[in-house]
């Protein structure tokens, strides 16, 4: 099977698990996504969507979060990891959204990263699943799958999402990135049993 051949497999077999994929983390506009992105870093999806309510019922826009000293902020998120970092970035981001885009959060990588506590991978999450905007945001599950499909060589996420964009349509990005992710946390985990990976069997008959 060639490279491209399991790309469509992949692409195929994950259409019929997930037709339909939630964005894991809950928000209810760009902003909220956002914030909730930035706080998933070391931190599970889970534990994020259980401390966002509160955070966001206090400060839901750019204006209120910016109105918040920064360990006002800290208590809201204090279960969750690095939370002193992260209560003065989201500080420093509210403000830096209220005076350089009006409270907007912008629609460009080069915009969205140069606000603090937010790289590439955040970056693309907002782009896609907040603007429609065709992105791929690499995680750890899609570097770890990517490779174990052999797919990518990538030392890196970087590397890896650039192989990813080369191998996938572009109008598929936006969907899959999260598709994978899901395979990844239910049928192949990093640590445990992969006795439900009916993917990576399919590719590689041979080592069964």
């Amino acid at each position: 099977m060639t490279k491209k051949q399991r790309a469509l497999t992949v692409m195929t077999e994950l259409e019929k698990l997930y037709p339909k994929v939630p964005i894991p983390l809950d928000h209810r506009d760009a902003f909220t996504l956002l914030v909730a992105v930035a706080l998933s870093a070391q931190a599970t999806d889970k534990k994020v969507n259980q401390i966002t309510p509160r955070l966001f019922e206090v400060a839901g826009d750019p204006f209120k979060m910016a109105a918040l000293e920064e360990d006002e902020i800290k208590y809201l998120i204090k279960e969750i990891g690095l939370a002193n970092t992260k209560a003065k970035n989201l500080k420093r981001m509210a403000e830096m959204l209220v005076e350089n885009h009006n409270g907007i959060v912008p629609q460009t990588f080069d915009e969205l990263e140069a606000l603090p506590g937010v790289g590439h991978k955040t970056a693309s999450v907002v782009i896609s699943q907040a603007f429609g905007v065709p992105a791929f945001p690499v995680d750890t599950h899609i570097h770890r799958l990517m490779k174990q499909w052999k797919l990518t060589e990538g030392k890196n996420v970087i590397e890896t999402e650039n192989d990813a964009k080369k191998l996938f349509p572009r109008e598929a990005w936006n969907k899959l990135h999260l598709q994978i992710i899901f395979y990844g946390r239910e049928y192949s985990p990093a640590r445990g049993s992969q006795e439900r990976d009916s993917i990576t069997r399919m590719l590689f008959p041979d080592k069964n």
